[in-house]
């Protein structure tokens, strides 16, 4: 039986049209023209896009001229899965539809493409029944997976019309013609052999035989009912199992159209088969459903809001999430009733941006507060991102809302701590402003101080001279005598010369100190009667002080001076008229204020001295504790008082702070440190005609002439005298096996040997030998943080006749136990300490000689450095018992080097030696403190106390 092809295109129910390289309509079949609502004299002949015209340049125009150029161009199929495309109808309405559309290459006999076979689809329904939430591009996906296009090749179609033959063979959508009662098949194109599989003969072949697993689903009863009825059978994704050589049984999806052929009598004779294979799209709409399912499954988990919305901005969908956080139903949230929950004063900006960015179809991103069901109003960032179609218009929005409020009260609480430290930094700068001034100002003092305490030295030396060579003159002539008188004059003139250069010194706080633990009450009290009649009659004197008072630790000879100077002081600003208040208080100094004072944390005992006075300016105050500066006339004042009291203060470890304004009066505040030991008696003043002796005394001095006045002085008071020029030549006296009961040496001494090493030996070899220093100038051999070590007695320069005397018998007579000196304290230790490693870490080279001389005669073996990465690196090569180290070094703290030296030797015991009246605060086994200055014998009592079992 022959099969008329064109008539098999002519009534298939899909919509075909063949057009040339010009897109001039050539054929078109039924389903066409019923679509386009044209006869068919209304297109042949006719340019399709002439005859349906879309907007020039529009998106339809684009994407179907694009598609028939590619087709020409590549001779590949091409396909259109979705596009926007109008109909003009006849009474001149235009339809705007959806179309999938396949364009097929037929090619001539050369090979050219001389013709496209269209294959067109109205999907308008399915697009727009398309799965809430899907977009166009989706939706595009779905539909062109309806539509697979191949080339086909090898007709081998038995028609009359070659023409239409290869037309039908190159149709993208899958067909079949069988007849009779047997539903043989007689003709099939290739994309029907391509969906049944490779290997089957089909023509002349019955369905039954060919495709037995089909059998029971139905299918061979549908040709059956269209043969016997004539009517057409249609069905969409109606699913087939097939046997498949290569994938085995496999399941596909076909939306497919049984259409019947008949005769000249109009009797069926045949059945056409149409159809597409839409497995994929069907896979696709159930992936689809189930990304929508978890989609929406994974909204509804979400803690953030999520929320969509339509091409217009208005809400149509919330998770449960904005339920449960507003308290709010469907209704009062939808469409534009959102902004009923937020914050009136946000709304009227956010609504605005929301509909520019709705109008624009740009990303919207900002942050609103919203109310929440309790009526608490949080922050949230809010952002919708447009979803568009393939015509790249807006279809949908979706958007997220977060909640941030922690974010914002994290914002809150950074721009309060930045306000916060930019005050602190505001005030630290102010402090350390003020502490930069005050490091200039200890600077400037520090070098004037080193100035006058060189001049102080041999000031001293060139006064002992003439003091020692005035008295021995004085006592060659008669009472009464008119040389003796001017002896006198010249006496008093040196004694003043003597106070000046006492005052240099002591700014420079270069004064040898002899503290003692006093209660400044008891010393006000005293001193009550010498104030008033310093400061006369006209001015008022009150005192205010502490009940409680705390002690503290100074040296009350210059404690008297300071506190005179600043009363007379004030006497003379105030005109000898107006009132001085003196009071004494206990005052706890913190850290930051501390520090800009340049002392200590802690406790102290503040002395206010304040004045009514005529006060100073600025430039004045800045200038005030400079030796020699002084605002009184030439005879009345030398610019030393002020000086003194500053040198003395900041010896003592206290701080000095002066307020004035001119006109109001001048109050200076004096802060000395607590001391917490009891307090000490003062011993009363000698008195009577100075005292001699019979004992044998080496002097040693450098000054040629203070050396023959004082060997005058000691042999006129009867004592043997032996000289030396220098530590070294008084070595060889004590060498030379000489009896001696003492040495009066100067401290400062030229040589090989410093006057300390030289006694030191000198001790050793005669422990029970006597030593009185003597200098008008102090080094740090004798004297360490402005005090004198512990047992060193010192006669300063210079000194009478009278006060040489009685210093000497004070010392010959002292028992011997408290004359210190290393060999006094090493004396009889050398059996208990002998062979004890010892590793000492000092930064001050004389501190570390005095320290390791001590331990060595003590019978200890030392190793001594100035750094404490190099104690570090001993304590790491050898074994030591103890390590002797002061807490500020160099590189490394003492605490830090202490820690370490445990960790390599954890049975290392530890003193720190240190001037830091808080010790070494540091919690480590078997440690102890010194607090400089110390004793030799206080020192070994601490080793001997770490050397016991715990």
């Amino acid at each position: 039986m022959r099969v008329d092809i064109e008539s098999i295109f002519a009534k298939a129910p899909s919509p075909f049209v063949l057009v040339d390289r010009e897109l001039r309509m050539l054929w078109a079949n039924e389903a066409y023209l019923k679509v386009t609502g044209r006869t068919r004299d209304q297109i042949i002949g006719r340019v399709m896009t002439e005859e349906f015209p879309a907007e020039p340049n529009s998106i339809s125009d684009q994407m179907l001229r694009s598609s028939f150029d590619r087709v020409f161009d590549s001779g590949e199929v091409d396909h259109l899965p979705l596009i926007p495309y109008p109909i003009a109808q006849p009474d001149g309405t235009t339809e705007n539809k959806y179309w999938s559309a396949t364009h097929t290459p037929i090619t001539g006999a050369d090979g050219r493409v001389q013709f496209v076979l269209q294959n067109t689809h109205d999907v308008t329904t399915l697009y727009e029944n398309r799965l809430p939430g899907q977009d166009l591009p989706t939706a595009s996906a779905e539909i062109v997976r309806r539509a697979e296009a191949v080339a086909l090749r090898n007709l081998e179609l038995d028609a009359t019309t070659g023409f239409m033959r290869n037309i039908f063979d190159q149709a993208p959508s899958f067909m079949q013609v069988v007849t009779g009662p047997e539903l043989v098949v007689s003709l099939v194109n290739q994309s029907y052999r391509r969906i049944i599989g490779p290997g089957r003969e089909v023509i002349g072949r019955s369905l039954r035989e060919l495709f037995p697993e089909v059998e029971g689903q139905g299918y061979f009863e549908m040709y059956e009912e269209v043969l016997a009825t004539g009517k057409i059978i249609s069905h969409r994704g109606a699913p087939v199992d097939l046997d498949d050589p290569i994938e085995g049984r496999k399941r596909l999806f076909i939306d497919f159209n049984l259409t019947p052929l008949v005769d000249a009598d109009g009797k069926p004779m045949a059945v056409l088969l149409q159809g597409h294979d839409v497995t994929a799209q069907k896979t696709a709409e159930a992936q689809l459903i189930e990304a929508e399912e978890r989609f929406r499954l994974m909204a509804q988990l979400a803690p953030n809001h999520i929320w969509t919305a339509d091409e217009t901005g208005a809400i149509e969908w919330v998770n449960d999430t904005v339920y449960s956080y507003s308290g709010r139903d469907a209704n009062s949230l939808m469409g534009d009733k959102w902004g009923d929950i937020v914050h009136p004063d946000d709304y009227p900006h956010v609504a605005k941006y929301w509909a520019e960015c709705v109008a624009q179809g740009f990303f919207y991103e900002t942050e609103f507060r919203m109310r929440a069901a309790s009526g608490e109003y949080r922050w949230f960032l809010v952002r919708a991102a447009p979803v568009r179609g393939a015509d790249g218009k807006v279809r949908r929005w979706i958007g997220t809302n977060t909640d941030i409020q922690d974010r914002k009260n994290a914002e809150l609480d950074a721009a309060n701590l930045n306000a916060l430290l930019e005050e602190r930094v505001a005030q630290r700068t102010k402090e350390l402003e003020e502490v930069s001034a005050s490091l200039r100002q200890s600077q400037k003092m520090e070098a004037i101080g080193n100035l006058a305490g060189g001049i102080a030295h041999d000031f001293n030396n060139l006064l002992q001279t003439m003091t020692g060579s005035l008295q021995l003159v004085a006592r060659d002539l008669p009472e009464g005598s008119a040389g003796r008188e001017r002896l006198a004059l010249a006496m008093r003139a040196v004694e003043r010369g003597a106070t000046l250069a006492s005052h240099l010194l002591s700014f420079s706080r270069r004064q040898p100190l002899a503290p003692k633990t006093i209660n400044l009450s008891r010393l006000l009290q005293d001193a009550d009667h010498i104030l008033r009649s310093a400061v006369g009659e006209g001015v008022e004197v009150a005192f205010e002080i502490d009940g409680a008072l705390w002690n503290t630790s100074v040296d009350r000879t210059n404690f008297d001076n300071a506190l005179l100077n600043l009363a007379i002081n004030a006497r003379d600003a105030m005109n000898w008229q107006g009132k001085l208040t003196i009071a004494a208080e206990n005052a706890a100094i913190a850290q930051g204020v501390a520090r800009q004072m340049d002392i200590d944390a802690g406790e102290y005992v503040m002395l206010t001295v304040r004045d009514t006075g005529s006060g100073m300016s600025p430039e004045i105050m800045e200038k005030v504790f400079e030796p020699f500066f002084t605002t009184k006339s030439e005879e009345k004042g030398t610019g030393l008082g002020m000086s003194m009291v500053y040198g003395f203060v900041k010896q003592s470890g206290g701080h000095i702070k002066l307020s004035s304004q001119p006109g109001k009066g001048t109050e200076i505040q004096i802060l000395l440190p607590r001391s917490k030991n009891a307090e000490e008696a003062m011993p009363d003043m000698p008195s009577g005609e100075a005292p001699g002796g019979s004992e044998t005394v080496l002097v040693v001095e450098d000054n040629d002439d203070v050396l023959l006045l004082t060997s005058t002085m000691l042999t006129d008071l009867g004592y043997t005298v032996i000289t030396a020029r220098d530590a070294d030549r008084a070595m060889e006296v004590v060498d030379s096996g000489e009896p001696l009961d003492l040495i009066f040496t100067d401290v400062v001494m030229p040589g090989t040997l410093t006057s300390r090493e030289m006694t030191e030996r000198a001790l050793e070899k005669s422990p029970g030998l006597k030593v009185l220093f003597t200098s008008g100038y102090t080094e740090n051999s004798i004297v360490h943080g402005g005090r004198l070590d512990k047992g060193v007695e010192l006669l300063n320069k210079p000194y009478t006749r009278e006060a040489l005397a009685r210093k000497l018998r004070e010392v010959l007579e002292k028992p011997a136990d408290r004359q210190g000196g290393v060999g006094s304290a090493a004396e009889g230790q050398g059996a208990r300490f002998a062979g004890l490693r010892v590793l000492i870490c000092e930064d001050d080279p004389i501190i570390r000689m005095n320290l390791a001389e001590t331990l060595e005669l003590a019978g200890c073996i030392v190793d001594a450095t100035g750094e404490g990465q190099a104690a570090l690196t001993l304590a790491r090569a050898q074994k030591f018992e103890f390590l002797v180290t002061d807490i500020g070094l160099p590189d490394i703290s003492g605490r830090e080097l202490a820690t370490s030296v445990q960790e390599c030797q954890p049975d290392i015991a530890v003193i720190f030696a240190t001037g830091d009246a808080t010790g070494a605060g540091v919690p480590l086994p078997r440690t102890a403190s010194l607090q400089k200055p110390f004793s030799d014998t206080e020192l070994l009592a601490v080793l001997a106390g770490l050397l016991e079992p715990a």
